[in-house]
């Protein structure tokens, strides 16, 4: 039995990774400060004897005995992370430092959950782990863009300087059930917006495009890497490689929800990649691994999981 701490464990990603480590055996100690994670997303693991629940800011050192450690902590959506940006910077910063010295101390395996933010507004198409990106260092989303890059530059670095064994993914647009209703992400946007009878906001002409993971694809992925052989690091693109459109992924949220809805369009925001779409043939290839579920099927859970809270 593998003793396994999720940082971030109370969020949308975090939770479903808590609930396939406990399926599958492991000793969970979820961490989180739940400042855009949530005790109803673990509620039902509170009672299981191989699952813990911890508050804790990953900005400040952790003492804990583990044997693996994901680390997911970091508001990930523009609307939370753009809050505080400056905490954001530290999530990330400080976070990886915090968790790679716990890491060191315990030799515990660990994974940086770092994201396709590190590519920006990317001059290629798709993005493969090799390119290194075009970000802006000074923008309004730069404290999320840039703190995972730093974050990504320290886990190397103590690899290279401590001999750790990290394992790095980055992680594409991913939607589900336990997704925040407000956190500004477009999947959760439109099915929000539609569900209430609302028009659906496209902001520019809705020709930009991006990809779109189902969760459970996304978890399988990480546990994949997380299992993979010690010298397999990464950086290793975790996403679905099928691209939609604004426009597109707007029709079929409003096919699945019904009514009356109509598009709203208005003015990009600053620094909003026009293309996103994750080259993921080195996950196939080292990890066997692609994306199985549908956006249509994909889709159809998220809108019912929302139906059910918004209806509370």
């Amino acid at each position: 039995m593998n003793r396994v701490l999720v940082t971030g464990g109370a969020g949308f990603l975090g939770s479903h990774l808590c609930d396939r480590l406990i399926e599958r055996g492991d000793d969970v100690l979820c961490v989180d400060n739940f400042f855009t994670g949530a005790k109803r997303n673990v509620a039902h693991l509170l009672d299981h004897p191989y699952f813990e629940l911890m508050r804790h800011d990953v900005t400040f050192p952790l003492y804990v005995e583990v044997d693996r450690i994901f680390n997911l902590a970091c508001p990930a959506s523009p609307i939370h992370y753009q809050h505080d940006p400056v905490q954001t910077t530290k999530t990330s910063v400080h976070g990886a430092i915090n968790m790679l010295g716990l890491a060191k101390r315990v030799k515990a395996r660990i994974l940086q959950a770092s994201t396709s933010e590190v590519y920006g507004d990317p001059e290629v198409h798709p993005q493969p782990e090799g390119y290194w990106g075009k970000v802006n260092p000074v923008g309004i989303r730069s404290c999320y863009d840039e703190g995972k890059r730093c974050a990504e530059t320290l886990f190397f670095d103590y690899h290279r300087q401590h001999r750790m064994q990290i394992k790095v993914v980055r992680i594409f647009n991913t939607y589900g059930p336990r997704m925040h209703p407000d956190d500004g992400r477009v999947v959760s946007n439109f099915i929000v917006q539609a569900l209430a009878g609302m028009d659906l906001t496209i902001y520019g002409d809705g020709s930009q495009s991006r990809s779109f993971c189902y969760v459970d694809d996304l978890i399988e992925g990480m546990l994949r890497m997380m299992d993979s052989p010690a010298d397999f690091t990464g950086p290793v693109n975790l996403g679905n490689p099928t691209e939609f459109t604004m426009l597109e992924l707007a029709e079929k949220v409003i096919s699945i929800v019904g009514g009356s809805s109509k598009l709203c369009f208005k003015p990009l925001p600053q620094d909003d990649p026009r293309q996103r779409q994750p080259d993921i043939a080195l996950a196939g290839k080292v990890l066997d691994w692609a994306p199985k579920v549908s956006l249509a099927d994909g889709l159809k859970e998220t809108v019912a999981y929302f139906r059910k809270v918004l209806a509370q």
